[in-house]
């Protein structure tokens, strides 16, 4: 893995696990992928976890039942569990995850066998119906959440904070709608897309922020944020729904 310009945490985390598949199942793996954050400068070494692709040359439920107990064991070194697939499903499924399947293909490092991810087609039909489906299902999840909050800062905040990760992704798809390549960064993609779609998104550089810093914020500060956040989401949300694919 040395030769594919890793993060030395990476290497170190992901070798065990990578070297115990291609070792016990090397004959049913297509190839082996490191997506998301541990290719980004987001990776923290201490908290992030390593989030993967297993292509099977096929589905096979045998595998599966041999391969679940590496779960428990490499889950607790933060190796989350791999998305696992075959390369038909991946074809028939394109069009139902293009938010998902565009991420994976501008943040991938196959590590081992062929690289199915570079060349895969995202229609832009397909991501535009996607990102207007999430931003809406956003939007209620926000409302829920506040009033589940039940005005309690603690809660509210890491309402934000757990939401937050799901937001990069559909940024990227998003940047991917209005003609840009999506930055790695999830700073870049905040920037990017307040630049592209005119809408202030300086709400979402807040939430990062909080999640990173994990600064106590007053139940007034909560209840801004909740108003910018929601406003830009619906802003977003009716761009989105502009676009003609």
């Amino acid at each position: 893995m040395d030769h594919l310009n890793l993060k030395e945490d990476v290497v170190k985390l992901f070798e065990p696990f990578h070297d115990e598949i291609t070792n016990s199942f090397k004959e049913k793996i297509h190839s082996i992928t490191i997506t998301g954050s541990a290719l980004t400068e987001d990776f923290d070494a201490k908290h992030s976890d390593i989030n993967s692709v297993l292509m099977l040359n096929e589905m096979d439920l045998k595998f599966l039942e041999r391969f679940a107990p590496l779960g428990k064991k490499f889950g607790k070194k933060r190796i989350a569990a791999p998305l696992i697939m075959a390369p038909d499903y991946m074809a028939k499924s394109l069009d139902v995850f293009p938010i998902e399947f565009l991420n994976i293909k501008l943040i991938h490092r196959t590590v081992f066998g062929q690289d199915i991810f570079t060349s895969i087609d995202i229609k832009h039909a397909d991501l535009r119906t996607q990102c207007e489906r999430e931003l809406k299902v956003k939007l209620i999840h926000l409302r829920q959440s506040y009033i589940s909050s039940r005005g309690n800062s603690k809660i509210l905040s890491q309402e934000f904070i757990n939401s937050f990760s799901g937001y990069i992704p559909l940024f990227r798809g998003m940047i991917y709608l209005f003609g840009k390549t999506p930055p790695h960064g999830n700073a870049d993609v905040i920037v990017t897309l307040g630049e592209l779609s005119g809408i202030p998104t300086d709400v979402f550089m807040d939430v990062l922020k909080e999640k990173k810093q994990r600064i106590p914020l007053s139940i007034e500060q909560l209840n801004a944020i909740f108003e910018n956040y929601y406003t830009a989401i619906e802003k977003l949300g009716n761009l989105v729904d502009e676009i003609k694919a």
